[in-house]
């Protein structure tokens, strides 16, 4: 069954690689990002925001519903890190990866859940972190906010289970994308020392997980957090 996806974040790396899976799937992807999108395709739309532009958000999903008539799965990928020893970290630094990575995955959240709701069905999927789980040293302000990530993960999928919609979600590796180049060779090393799996993940690692998340199959399967690489708490 051809579904419609909202995924946040896809002009580069994870965002856009998930929009051309399930594109070339056959479903119908709406992309959002800040600045203009990197994929054109029939089955594509894609919108110019902030994802904690709440007036912005809104219309987005409204438009959304009018168009398609329906929505049935968000992944919530949009988010920055910082990689900064705690005590050198800028408020306004602090302020910024706080508000996209919590308020933003929420607002979407919100916003979709509605929509869902009204459906009585529908996928949600989060994007956390290993930096959380390990406790890397110099993510102290992006971990915590994964971490809250998480909670709102397991809480909403208790809030949002009677509409029929679950809320799992992912927390990967490290990828080679823009978000990991400013890491130094020797930090990614030791982080994939502390995995089982001695490896850096890829894409295909993310979109297995997500294919089992938004499943039909998936509907008993809510408030989980699935770390690749052999990572747990």
């Amino acid at each position: 069954m051809t579904k419609v996806i909202l995924i946040t974040g896809t002009r580069k790396g994870i965002g856009e690689a998930l929009a051309r899976h399930y594109l070339a799937l056959g479903h119908t992807v709406i992309g959002c990002s800040r600045e203009d999108g990197s994929i054109t395709h029939d089955a594509y739309r894609h919108f110019c925001l902030d994802v904690t532009d709440e007036t912005a958000v809104v219309s987005m999903v409204r438009s959304v519903k009018k168009e398609f008539g329906k929505l049935d799965v968000l992944i919530n990928n949009a988010g920055i890190a910082s990689m900064n020893h705690f005590l050198t970290t800028p408020l306004s630094t602090m302020e910024r990866v706080l508000r996209v990575n919590v308020l933003g995955t929420a607002l979407m959240m919100r916003e979709c859940g509605k929509v869902m709701m009204k459906q009585e069905r529908g996928r949600i999927i989060n994007f956390t972190t290993v930096a959380s789980p390990l406790h890397l040293e110099g993510e102290a302000i992006y971990a915590s906010a994964k971490a809250a990530i998480e909670n709102l993960t397991q809480t909403t999928a208790k809030e949002l289970s009677i509409y029929g919609i679950t809320v799992n979600a992912i927390g990967p590796t490290p990828i080679r994308t823009d978000l990991i180049k400013a890491i130094p060779q020797e930090k990614i090393d030791a982080l994939i020392e502390k995995q089982t799996l001695k490896r850096l993940g890829t894409f295909d690692d993310i979109t297995h997980v997500t294919d089992f998340f938004i499943d039909e199959k998936s509907d008993f399967l809510t408030g989980q957090i699935l770390y690749l690489g052999g990572v747990s708490r």
